[in-house]
């Protein structure tokens, strides 16, 4: 039997090449100006950084901002793509989020960092030619949980703030959340439901355990503080929630679940089911999906007049 670390080696593993081939897949995006590694913390971790990418073209007016947050098991991945660039260009600007690993630091500094961003970002409106009036954030795997967590949890003062810019919001105005955890606390029994999905072992070797800093399920109060179906309220953003039926990292249950809290608030959800699925991949990255991502982004953010219709298991088909 492979070792606990060998086993979670791998995993981290395959939870960075998922993001990587995620985000690699670069559509035909317009010209653009990109900015890299700015810091969003003054004097802050060399993680604090983040990435923004502006239309060549100066707008006339000031455009809505998608904030993209990578996954990798909260320990793996990078900023270095940005599912959202293929927007640049088509009347949105682009921020791509560093932030600091469990290795690094445990949970909440992941969720401060994003907070820490998205304030960053609105104080500097301005100079950037940006909407802080539109934001959207979205990410993959254990960035869509950040994401996600980014949406419920925003405006609650739930985390201690970090990085300064406390007179700026960290709320968004839409999240696209692709395939995220949503709850700590019951991850564990969707899993076991069909142990065919559980690729590894919960213990405190886990991507989930290492994150809160204890065995998973042996501290409910902490799972609460890190899962985003905790913080649902009535006030939360809409969602755009995409995620594989047959995926074997995060259950299909959790977005399911998150999608039910939603509802019952009255906060407009969306939950886009990739039959015969796994854990990201080509179908994430059609034209038609890019096309559904668009049109959520343009109903909330540019108030367009159209009903977002979710899509045939033909058009997300493996």
């Amino acid at each position: 039997m492979r070792s606990i670390s060998g086993r979670m080696s791998g995993l981290c593993a395959v939870l960075s090449a998922l993001t990587l081939s995620m985000l690699g897949f670069s559509t035909a995006a317009q010209a653009q100006h990109v900015e890299r590694d700015i810091p969003y913390v003054a004097g802050g971790d060399p993680a604090q950084v983040l990435d923004l990418y502006l239309p060549e073209k100066p707008s006339d007016k000031p455009l809505p901002l998608l904030i993209w947050i990578h996954g990798g098991g909260w320990q793996a991945g990078s900023k270095g793509g940005c599912y959202f660039t293929y927007l640049v260009g088509q009347g949105y600007a682009a921020a791509s989020i560093e932030y600091r690993f469990s290795q690094k630091a445990l949970f909440p500094a992941q969720i401060q960092d994003c907070k820490a961003a998205i304030r960053w970002l609105r104080a500097n409106a301005k100079k950037y030619n940006i909407d802080p009036k539109r934001f959207a954030a979205g990410g993959d795997s254990a960035g869509g949980h950040l994401s996600a967590l980014v949406g419920t949890s925003g405006g609650k003062k739930a985390f201690p703030v970090i990085g300064g810019n406390e007179g700026f919001s960290d709320r968004v105005q839409a999240i696209v959340d692709l395939y995220g955890p949503t709850d700590f606390n019951t991850v564990m029994a969707q899993a076991a439901a069909d142990p065919t999905k559980n690729v590894f072992n919960f213990n405190h070797g886990d991507p989930y355990s290492m994150l809160i800093g204890v065995d998973l399920g042996s501290d409910r109060t902490k799972g609460e503080a890190v899962s985003p179906a905790h913080y649902v309220s009535k006030d939360n953003p809409p969602y755009l929630i995409l995620h594989g039926d047959k995926d074997s990292l995060v259950p299909y249950a959790q977005s399911q679940e998150l999608q039910s809290g939603l509802q019952k608030v009255g906060v407009p959800v969306y939950l886009q089911k990739f039959a015969g699925s796994g854990h990201g991949g080509a179908p994430f990255n059609n034209a038609a999906v890019h096309d559904l991502v668009k049109k959520f982004l343009d109903i909330y953010l540019e108030h367009a007049k159209e009903k977002l219709e979710l899509l045939p298991d033909s058009a997300v088909a493996p």
